[in-house]
């Protein structure tokens, strides 16, 4: 399993390590709407997922924003979905006061499935650990990246890259 640490501080990573060329697992998670979302309601899209412990965090809000623009310039068919244990009212709140509309924010509170479906369920604080996976059309994983310090950025450039890499296909 991967290790990661958040504020300097190892955590416990809850779940199934995912990695390029697995099958994509499948959670439920909750809409802003407290409707329920599958990865099967992104099917035939390339996926770009993008797991953040808090959107109402400095980093969190940069990498969605961040993310947001680049899928926006992009084009093409992707879905992006930000996961948290945010509340989805919570979630709700953010988008709009951020002015974001092409991110799917997305509350893995209840359940916690996509945090032990994809390995970033954090034990000790009840939070996602930093992490960006890309799926294709299919269903398969073509990106990981577990962030190995909490607070720090992803990679955004090889994330875009898996994302344009799978539409150029």
């Amino acid at each position: 399993m991967v290790q990661v640490t958040f504020k300097n501080n190892p955590v416990t990573l809850i779940g199934n390590e995912v990695k390029v060329g697995d099958k994509a697992p499948d959670f439920k998670v909750l809409a802003n709407d407290l409707s329920e979302v599958t990865l099967k309601d992104s099917e035939g899209k390339v996926r770009l997922i993008a797991a953040v412990p808090s959107l109402d965090t400095g980093v969190c809000d940069a990498e969605a924003r961040r993310f947001n623009e680049e899928v926006a310039a992009i084009g093409g068919d992707v879905a992006f979905y930000t996961v948290s244990v945010d509340l989805p009212f919570a979630q709700k709140r953010w988008c709009a006061a951020a002015g974001i509309e092409g991110v799917h924010t997305v509350s893995d509170h209840r359940d916690l499935s996509f945090g032990e479906a994809y390995g970033v369920y954090m034990k000790e604080l009840r939070l996602l650990a930093r992490a960006v996976f890309v799926i294709d059309r299919e269903g398969t994983v073509t990106y990981v990246e577990y962030v190995p310090e909490g607070t720090s950025h992803p990679n955004y450039e090889a994330a875009i890259e898996a994302v344009k890499a799978e539409l150029a296909k």
